[in-house]
């Protein structure tokens, strides 16, 4: 342990460039996102990655109920009482038939209708409440209010918001602790003065909707749920009890205040300051625990202040603002909010959700194939100590579940799953079931981070993770007697999700990424000195050929139509062989013929109408390491991967925005095209760009 944080202080001092010879700050704080109205979809947020705060136009969640979450605020419905369902126990599954025999999946059972569902939506993370300006009256409206502007300052993590209400301006502060989950307002008017403007407290009932956006939680199932306040000296803590669910809203202040209620009928309660009271500075602190330690307002401030000047002078940076170019003004847009929203919504001690903290998706549960996308960029952009409030722990916690999983199926080693909560537990379903390509993502994370930091500390911080990875992975193929190779699958869904899993066989970005683990293990192993066990490399060595159609890679193995059919849909992660992976360093090298005249297929015939978030990217990095930064350039900023205003992405028809991997494999491909990759280190620039860059490592 004491190695562990004596490398996270050297990776802190590593992560300041020597030499900084960018404007960091000039370039940062001019991109700060600007408004004069509420977006009907995206707040603005301060926050730290483990709690968040999204704003409305007044810098709070007056109109718009935005979200207040954190990664320990789950909640669970109570379990079914009837049809003989009344516990996880009840949970019993489905059999498939793998390779002759039947092996139980996690996949919803229709006689078991309730607890699956069950176990489904729960947990689900909730808006832990919201906090908005009180008015006099009850019909004001955003459209009431005058001279409306909001500025969200990057460079220190501030919310500034002003306005005009009844003639009388109000300014507005809003800033998150960077340690603690509490927000911190500040509100000067003249309006206290007149008894027309104070705070309210409210707190939502959760849902068992999948998808939750742009608000989570509903405000008029008082009935289902209780509130109750005890007021103190300038304090007042509020307890909301949600079924078996409790925690506390500790609040503090610093001028003349009384606070009321609830108002009847809801679980609003109200601070009003006294008449004299012209500037009032509170924090407020979201808790699982009763007694805490409230930071003051001063202290806030210094602290996010402090941490994110810090964060911006850390880490690798990317100057284009010399570049006389619209491509690339938006490219640095996206990239700089892009940093900030990740490190804010996805920096966290578990996986980010898709939706991180702004709201839900999937009832707000995290997806293990997705962590690579998230987290990954933390490591590219030299961020360590952000990757490693996760990675690896969040492996090592899930361990002795994946180890169990794999063997009620009759598998050695660790199965990751998929739709994950705190627990570990791998919600039900079908494609949850049987989605693998998941599994060669510590490997990934492991090499990067060995990159960075090749030492006993990195291979022993890892080296169990990877060894129970690569049991699984060397137990999961299947000896073909007929071709005498090793078959992945059936059944098997691959990452575009949308195929006949009794029918996916050796799917070509699974076998490649099932190589470059196994080829990671095996070199783990000799790092320490150890032999990697034989089984290991048998499978490696006897993994099928990448399968083709019309010489360019096909989906998998046999699939019938493939570049002349419907097949060419969603993900295109045959893009991924070659774009986040690197060329294999054992079997058969790639062929480049193959690699070219897959994108160039992609490009002309893929369905991009339905690409969504990481797809994009994906393409872009496949496009740099083939050479044609224009194309790279051009999937970035495609028409169909939009970024609003604040820099979230959007999420589209099928999934809520924002969708963070949206984000996150943005940075990578950004990553890649300002550090390079190993035969080609340094920038992948247009030629004629002048550009600056600081702090990359080449990537694999």
């Amino acid at each position: 342990m004491l190695k562990r944080i004596f490398t996270l202080f050297l990776v802190a001092l590593q992560g300041i460039p020597a030499t900084c010879e960018i404007d960091r700050r000039k370039v940062v704080q001019s991109f700060n996102p600007r408004r004069s109205a509420s977006s009907k979809t995206t707040p603005l947020q301060v926050g730290n990655g483990n709690f968040a705060f999204g704003a409305d136009v007044t810098g709070l969640q007056t109109f718009s109920p935005f979200a207040t979450m954190s990664t320990w605020g789950w909640h669970n419905f109570s379990l079914p009482t009837t049809g003989g369902q009344t516990s996880i126990e009840d949970f019993t599954g489905m059999d498939w038939y793998t390779h002759g025999q039947l092996v139980n999946y996690d996949i919803p059972n229709p006689a078991q209708s309730e607890i699956s569902d069950w176990l489904i939506q729960n947990p689900q993370r909730i808006n832990l409440g919201i906090i908005g300006l009180w008015f006099d009256r009850d019909d004001v409206t955003e459209e009431v209010l005058e001279d409306k502007s909001q500025t969200l300052d990057l460079w220190a993590g501030k919310i500034s918001s002003s306005f005009t209400y009844n003639k009388t301006p109000v300014q507005v502060e809003t800033w998150a602790d960077t340690s603690s989950d509490t927000v911190g307002i500040a509100i000067e008017s003249e309006l206290f003065s007149a008894d027309s403007l104070g705070l309210f407290f409210d707190f939502p009932f959760p849902t068992r909707n999948k998808y939750e956006a742009p608000f989570v939680g509903v405000f008029n199932a008082t009935d289902n749920h209780t509130t109750t306040l005890q007021r103190g000296q300038n304090t007042a803590t509020i307890r909301h009890d949600i079924d078996d669910t409790s925690y506390y809203v500790s609040i503090t202040w610093y001028s003349a205040a009384e606070i009321s209620g609830p108002i009847e009928g809801t679980h609003r309660y109200v601070l009003r300051p006294s008449q004299e009271t012209k500037r009032i500075e509170l924090s407020v602190t979201f808790s699982p625990a009763a007694s805490i330690d409230t930071p003051s307002f001063s202290d806030v401030t210094s602290a996010s202040t402090a941490w994110w000047e810090s964060f911006w002078n850390s880490g690798a940076f990317i100057d284009l603002t010399g570049v006389e170019s619209p491509n690339a003004t938006e490219l640095q847009r996206r990239t700089i909010l892009s940093q900030y929203l990740t490190a804010v919504n996805s920096a966290s001690s578990y996986p980010p959700q898709e939706s991180g903290l702004v709201n839900n998706g999937w009832y707000g549960k995290f997806h293990l194939e997705m962590i690579l996308w998230h987290l990954l960029p933390f490591a590219r952009w030299n961020q360590f100590p952000l990757l490693w409030r996760s990675v690896p722990n969040v492996y090592s916690q899930y361990l002795d579940s994946s180890i169990e999983r794999a063997k009620l199926q009759h598998y050695y080693g660790a199965r990751w799953g998929k739709m994950t909560d705190p627990t570990g537990r791998s919600a039900p379903g079908e494609i949850n079931s049987l989605l693998i390509w998941q599994q060669p993502h510590p490997m990934y994370f492991a090499e990067v981070e060995y990159r960075s930091f090749p030492n006993e500390t990195t291979l022993k911080s890892w080296d169990k993770i990877l060894t129970s990875t690569a049991e699984f992975m060397a137990s999961y193929p299947y000896f073909n007697e007929s071709t005498a190779l090793c078959d992945l699958g059936p059944p098997m869904y691959p990452v575009s999700e949308n195929t006949n899993p009794n029918a996916t066989i050796n799917p070509a970005f699974e076998l490649a990424y099932w190589r470059f683990g196994l080829d990671i293990a095996i070199k783990w192993k000799q790092r320490q000195n150890q032999t990697a066990p034989r089984k290991w490399v048998d499978i490696r060595d006897n993994l099928p050929a990448l399968p083709t159609a019309d010489d360019a890679f096909a989906v998998y193995e046999g699939i019938p139509n493939m570049w002349s059919g419907t097949t060419v849909q969603d993900h295109p992660a045959l893009s991924a062989i070659f774009g986040l992976l690197p060329p294999p360093s054992s079997g058969p090298p790639l062929n480049m013929t193959v690699v070219k005249n897959t994108a160039d297929k992609i490009r002309d015939l893929w369905d991009l109408e339905d690409c969504w978030g990481w797809d994009f990217p994906m393409l872009a990095m496949n496009s740099l390491r083939l050479g044609d930064v224009n194309q790279a350039i051009a999937y970035l900023l495609h028409p169909l991967f939009e970024f609003d205003d604040a820099g979230y992405p959007v999420g589209g028809s099928r999934v809520p925005t924002p969708y963070f991997p949206g984000s996150s494999s943005f940075l990578l491909a950004m990553a890649m095209m300002a550090g390079g990759w190993d035969s080609e280190p340094g920038t992948h620039f247009p030629e004629g760009w002048k550009v600056q860059v600081e702090g990359f490592v080449a990537g694999l």
